[in-house]
């Protein structure tokens, strides 16, 4: 890993870790495969912190941006397979 990970410096740091905690679910995604559960659990933990949906799309797509891996396309996959237990993008 050669990226840095997007986060708000008015966080604790407890929601910086928890941050970074879904970005590494959206990691594994892409690179072996995720719990649907983890990744969903992340997710709310995520959207807990960051509610609103243009402060959502600007900190994943820096992620992105930097990583080559899309929060987004990640969440959306989990979304539509809702009985997958494992969320896979190979």
């Amino acid at each position: 890993m050669e990226y840095q990970y997007p986060f708000d410096i008015d966080w604790s740091t407890e929601e910086v870790i928890d941050v970074i905690a879904f970005f590494e679910a959206i990691e594994k995604a892409y690179e072996k495969g995720v719990s649907r559960e983890d990744l969903m659990n992340r997710y709310k933990r995520f959207k807990e912190i960051v509610p609103g949906k243009a402060e959502e799309k600007r900190i994943c797509n820096e992620f992105e941006e930097s990583s080559g891996y899309s929060s987004y396309h990640v969440v959306k996959k989990m979304k539509e397979q809702q009985d997958a237990a494992k969320i896979s993008m190979n």
